[in-house]
């Protein structure tokens, strides 16, 4: 779609136009966790918490104040979720449109490769933080889209790379469906350094999770091209035993590069 936008920017908006009603019409057929409590629920099933200033190359320091204003109004719709048997969680449908008149700010974009400046932009950073922690419980990831490129080099990485996950509005969504038989709930909230998430459930739940990175490389293609590769794996471990019940790859990254990478680090 981006490659569309170049060309026929008027072809684009009507696709994006398309994209947003069929999300409409899914989300009327879609058991959906709308539901809230400010009270949280008796056990914690994992945490996680993400940086919220980093230095990214060379964008401006602006757009990551901005970014903090966006997540503190996304966690305002957020926080403290139900997710109930048979629903699912969708965090556009929670968050809203992310727009100026809502008191959404300028910030990161990223679209095809390219760093670019957004209303409601940094948005993404809510929704690595959820993906990765509900990687981490027994909830059912049914919609998730991964960035296409690897833009930045890292800096106080603290998870494995490719385990993000990206938004546009409305149609490019994370969805998390419970198909257990207890309530979940997902609790996030912003002090003055991190964005602070919890995923909370009634009972204890029998199995832990960890994911593993595999087979980390840089490889150069016959062009000069660098791409990033890596496998993420999921472990499941009994809580009772600590033994590992299983050891599944999720999935493979394979991602162009668009920053400098030190020679001797590719193969």
């Amino acid at each position: 779609m981006p490659a569309l936008s170049t060309k026929h920017p008027l072809l684009y908006k009507a696709a994006v136009a398309k994209g947003r009603l069929l999300r409409h019409a899914r989300w009327a057929r879609t058991r959906l966790a709308t539901h809230r409590q400010a009270d949280p629920l008796a056990i914690r099933i994992t945490s996680h918490q993400s940086t919220l200033m980093r230095k990214l190359g060379d964008v401006d320091m602006r757009l990551q104040r901005n970014k903090v204003t966006n997540l503190r109004l996304a966690a305002d719709g957020i926080n403290g979720v139900l997710i109930r048997t048979g629903e699912t969680l969708s965090l556009w449908k929670l968050i809203g449109n992310s727009t100026a008149k809502r008191g959404f700010l300028p910030g990161i974009l990223l679209s095809n490769g390219k760093i670019l400046e957004g209303v409601g932009g940094g948005l993404c950073q809510m929704a690595n933080l959820v993906y990765w922690m509900a990687l981490h419980s027994p909830l059912t990831v049914t919609e998730r889209h991964r960035h296409s490129y690897d833009i930045f080099p890292d800096s106080g990485r603290t998870v494995p790379f490719g385990t993000g996950a990206t938004l546009f509005y409305n149609y490019m969504d994370l969805s998390i469906k419970n198909e257990t038989d207890q309530t979940f709930q997902v609790m996030v909230s912003l002090t003055d350094e991190h964005l602070k998430g919890e995923i909370r459930s009634e009972k204890e739940w029998p199995v832990s999770y960890r994911l593993l990175e595999r087979a980390h490389r840089f490889s150069k293609d016959e062009n000069g091209a660098v791409f990033r590769h890596n496998e993420i794996h999921r472990q499941t471990i009994d809580r009772t035993t600590g033994n590992t019940v299983s050891d599944d790859l999720l999935y493979k990254n394979n991602c162009p590069v668009l920053y400098e990478v030190d020679p001797s680090n590719i193969g």
